[in-house]
């Protein structure tokens, strides 16, 4: 996957945006170096980047203020470079919507895993969960919370709906009572209190309560979601 991606280094110090290229590139990464803030906006702005290895104190614009500026158009990572390490640059930087601050001190290979790293929660962030996990008749709508019900909108408690929630973003598995009063209940309670609950949203999602289609016993265990 590295070779895909393109790394922006961005530090006055020539030595320095040479190191980190070589190792970079040893990784299959491709580099883009700049040695002051307005020849990296140029890059940043004609080039597809990945994630920026940007260097606070420069001559002319600074890192913080050259932050603030991509922040405006883009939320690639910025690794903050930096010779100080206290934690008034650390917040500052953090603040303005860096995603990681490096001493110079490092070493060039701990700066590449850093960089893979925020890559990798960059990646993650770019996945989000789909939002409607669709069962036929029944669909869920995690981000409005609103539940549909063979084209019926069902009204659910907060609690049925984590409830329901729960089992559907876990198709086939099987939740023990015990389970299910721990994480909703705070392990108060009986199975009473649990099938009680499951009672009423079954009557607010199946078809036939008495015959569940969705929602089904596992006798002396507990429920597992059917799915469609």
């Amino acid at each position: 996957m590295n070779e895909t991606k393109t790394i922006l280094v961005v530090d006055d110090d020539p030595n320095i945006t040479e190191l980190l290229r070589d190792f970079l590139e040893h990784e299959r990464f491709r580099v883009a170096t700049a040695g002051n803030a307005a020849e990296a906006w140029a890059l940043f702005r004609q080039d597809a980047v990945d994630c920026i290895v940007l260097d606070i104190m420069m001559p002319g614009e600074n890192g913080f203020e050259l932050c603030r500026r991509i922040r405006k158009e883009s939320d690639v990572p910025v690794l903050f470079l930096s010779a100080r390490g206290d934690d008034v640059d650390k917040i500052r930087g953090l603040t303005l919507g860096g995603d990681d601050y490096i001493v110079k001190t490092a070493s060039p290979g701990e700066i590449v895993a850093r960089v893979k790293a925020v890559l990798r929660r960059s990646a993650s962030r770019q996945q989000p969960e789909e939002a409607i996990l669709d069962y036929g008749r029944l669909k869920i709508n995690r981000s409005t919370r609103e539940v549909v019900v063979a084209g019926e909108q069902a009204s659910l408690t907060p609690k049925e709906f984590e409830l329901l929630r729960l089992f559907a973003e876990h198709p086939k598995y099987v939740f023990s009572y015990e389970q299910l009063l721990e994480k909703f209940w705070e392990g108060v309670g009986d199975k009473h209190t649990v099938r009680v609950h499951i009672g009423r949203l079954r009557e607010k999602i199946e078809a036939d309560p008495l015959r569940p289609h969705h929602l089904v016993n596992v006798w002396g265990v507990g429920y597992r979601f059917e799915g469609g």
